[in-house]
């Protein structure tokens, strides 16, 4: 048995460190450093893990990450904190390498996501999924909440004032003081601060009204009650706005030294139209030979914002902006981030620029950063470079930039093709937008799906992301990467069974190119839709992370991000590490406080995304409370033992269709198909099947929309689509040879 300096069996410092609640499973080499092992002891440490391995005592996990044996399953009185998972579901962990148990939404009761709860396991999952641990749970009780304060509607019951707590399913209301302190009337929505939770035996509990929001449906309260309900911090200290506004004034453009001169390039933006900051800006070139150059051009808010002080303090807090339908809460006073740092047309601007250069097969040959200066020639929206794009002629006065966008298209292109080669996976996930009236008021909603003029800037903000990567790797610098771990090898071969029961053959679910050419087989089908939804939630969550891992979806183990430092605090970060490396030769980091800080960016973005979701679902729902009856065709997106979830083909909106609402049948629910099937009539509800619903009921206090079913698009049989096999492309070996880079990476993985 290996020993430590100190005497004690290094196998057991091992174990101890695996055994803390913060540690996440990682590669050897990525606990080793976290260990603080050196060189010289690295192969004891190596022979100590694999002593473990042999004895049982460690295990691999998904791309041979080390963790202890899950434990036994939890008993009832089971404690956890209640999250959401990357495909939306509830979830609770018993412990860093315990089993992973999922709640359906009726056996939450009262609980939210972030809370401390009492659950117990009703019952195993299917084999569907092919894994042992997996389960299901009810919550017994609520032991804290991740946030004592909660927005609810105010209401009397006997001439008591109660608050009916929003996305609850409480049926008594929350006790409160005197409502009239606050100038609170029936009907507000108010913020709470709950003192005593409710319980069975005190099913009121009590609390006490911090703030009255405003009427419920008044101009502007919904988007308080998202801000409230998340903790979302929506003003900025005064020392903050100080330090901005000072920054701000002392700024003179012509007075710009030191740095690279980019304001002669034609550097163009393309940016939402409704965009208020512009941190990217892009210039193409290709020589005579077809060897290209892309420079990435950067806002270098760093330059503005020292290490520790007000508004870096501030903005690590808030760790990202948040985009909420029709209001931003920057990361930075706008003082920043809609004029110092936003690379505005025609103004000078500082930033780091990132230069890649690729031969004619898109092959990286060399890559160079530079701390620069630049003048926004053009500034273009997504829909005025869509049109450019599509031109087949130069329009008028518009030749050079005409030019340009054809040069960024074809790159964009063939970027693309080479990153399909390595295996990469694009799922086609909508965003929904709502539209507005001249009051202000919401009258419809869409689904936005990317085009041309996004995938362009997608490419090209891909390609500097990975060079900076790589530049650090190639430098030994510790930095905070950009991760999408690999998927459990039985939610891939789970997944690979529902698309056979679709019909679609997949010859091997845990082939990234298996998987590359379903989506590129069923594009555009009836199937694409249940296809990239299942696919989604057989994935893991992309998250930020100090150590080594992949990015399974982008197929390459060297990611970070680099390209929006005024929205993302973790690119602010790297931005800082690349200046130290260019101006110092090094840019060493502490491993630990690079640590602690991802996993604060990871959860200030999943809270900013439940925001905007939040948000975006509340003013559909009002949307759609004054159109009860209206139908839509829909998509099935869910299926449980009580119904059927259904999301609108144009219609951003998901409903539930309740089981009693499918017809007289005895229906049963098919997980491995993820099917709802009758017993007698044989009518069946598939993950994916086009239905026409209506709006039955919307319950905006309780955010839950109820359809009723009107009618069904039957899908081809399994026989007809069995007759279209899906082809897998694989890269030629010659592919591999042209790409070295590339090599680096799959021998990483």
């Amino acid at each position: 048995m290996a020993n430590s300096p100190d005497g004690e069996p290094l196998e057991n410092r091992v174990l101890d460190w695996m055994s803390r609640p913060e540690y996440r499973p990682a590669k050897a080499k990525a606990v080793a450093r976290q260990m603080e092992i050196g060189q010289e002891d690295y192969p004891r440490f190596r022979e100590a893990v694999r002593a473990l391995l042999r004895a049982g005592r460690l295990v691999f996990g998904g791309n041979r990450s080390l963790r202890t044996p899950a434990p036994e399953p939890p008993r009832a009185g089971s404690r956890g904190v209640l999250a959401r998972d990357a495909a939306g579901r509830f979830v609770v962990r018993s412990g860093p390498a315990g089993p992973v148990v999922r709640f359906r939404a009726a056996d939450l009761g009262e609980a939210r996501p972030g809370d401390t709860v009492i659950y117990r396991v009703i019952r195993r999952r299917s084999p569907a999924t092919d894994d042992p641990t997996a389960m299901w749970g009810r919550v017994d009780a609520v032991v804290s909440r991740a946030s004592s304060r909660m927005v609810g509607t105010l209401f009397l019951r006997d001439g008591q004032p109660r608050v009916r707590l929003d996305g609850t399913t409480l049926a008594h209301g929350l006790r409160v003081g005197d409502a009239g302190a606050k100038g609170a009337r029936p009907g507000d929505l108010v913020v709470v601060e709950i003192l005593r939770t409710p319980t069975p035996e005190d099913p009121h509990g009590e609390g006490v009204i911090l703030e009255v929001l405003g009427p419920r449906g008044a101009a502007g309260v919904d988007l308080l009650a998202v801000i409230r309900n998340h903790g979302l911090p929506d003003t900025f200290p005064s020392d903050a706005l100080a330090e901005a506004h000072h920054q701000a004034e002392n700024f003179r453009e012509d007075a710009v030294t030191g740095r690279t001169d980019f304001t002669r390039d034609f550097v163009i933006t393309i940016d939402p139209v409704d965009a208020r900051d512009f941190d990217d800006a892009v210039f193409v070139t290709r020589d005579p030979k077809g060897n290209w150059s892309l420079w990435v051009h950067i806002a270098d808010v760093g330059q503005f914002v020292p290490p520790g002080g007000p508004l870096d303090r501030e903005a690590r807090r808030r760790a990202t902006s948040v985009y909420l339908p029709g209001k931003v809460l920057p990361m930075f006073p706008e003082a920043i981030s809609n004029h110092l740092a936003s690379l505005q047309e025609g103004r000078v601007r500082l930033v780091k620029t990132a230069r890649v250069d690729f031969d004619s097969q898109g092959r990286v040959t060399r890559q160079s950063f530079f701390e620069g200066m630049i003048r926004v020639k053009r500034r273009l929206t997504y829909e005025q470079a869509q049109e450019l794009v599509e031109a087949g002629n130069p329009p008028a006065g518009a030749e050079a930039l005409w030019s340009l966008m054809a040069l960024m298209r074809e790159l964009a292109s063939l970027l693309n093709r080479r990153r399909l080669a390595r295996g990469a996976l694009e799922l086609d996930m909508a965003e929904p937008v709502l539209e507005y009236d001249d009051e202000g008021k919401v009258s419809g909603a869409h689904w936005r799906r990317q085009k041309t003029s996004n995938k362009i800037i997608e490419e090209f903000m891909l390609a500097a992301n990975e060079a900076v990567a790589r530049h650090f790797d190639e430098h030994k610098v510790p930095y905070i990467r950009r991760i999408h771990p690999e998927p459990e090898p039985m939610r891939l071969r789970g997944f690979g069974r529902f698309v056979q029961r679709l019909g679609l053959p997949l010859s091997n679910p845990e082939d990234r190119f298996a998987l590359q050419g379903l989506l590129g087989r069923t594009s555009g089908t009836p199937e694409a839709r249940a296809v990239h939804i299942a696919l989604l939630r057989s994935m893991r969550m992309a998250v930020y992370s100090a150590d080594e891992d992949v990015h399974y979806a982008l197929a390459t183990s060297q990611y970070c991000h680099f390209t929006s430092p005024i929205r993302r605090y973790p690119d602010l970060v790297v931005h800082r590490q690349l200046a130290r490396l260019m101006r110092q030769g090094r840019a060493p980091a502490d491993a630990q406080e690079l640590d602690v800080l991802a996993r604060h960016c990871s959860d200030c973005e999943r809270r900013a995304e439940a925001a905007s979701r939040e948000l975006v679902k509340r003013r559909i729902l009002a949307y759609l409370a004054d159109r009860v009856g209206e139908e839509y065709d829909a998509v099935v997106t869910g299926v449980a033992e009580y119904g059927i979830f259904a999301q609108g083909e144009q219609m951003p909106a998901e409903g539930r269709v309740h089981v009693t609402a499918l017809g007289a049948d005895n229906f049963r629910l098919d997980e491995e198909a993820q099917a709802l099937e009758g017993r007698q009539g044989g009518t069946r509800f598939r993950l994916g099947d086009r239905i026409r619903v209506a709006v039955a009921r919307v319950d905006q206090e309780r955010l839950q929309l109820d359809w009723r079913l009107s009618g069904i698009q039957p899908s081809p049989p399994p026989a007809l689509r069995a007759k279209y096999p899906v082809k897998v492309r694989r890269p030629r070996g010659k592919v591999e040879k042209q790409a070295p880079e590339d090599r680096k990476r799959r021998g990483k993985k």
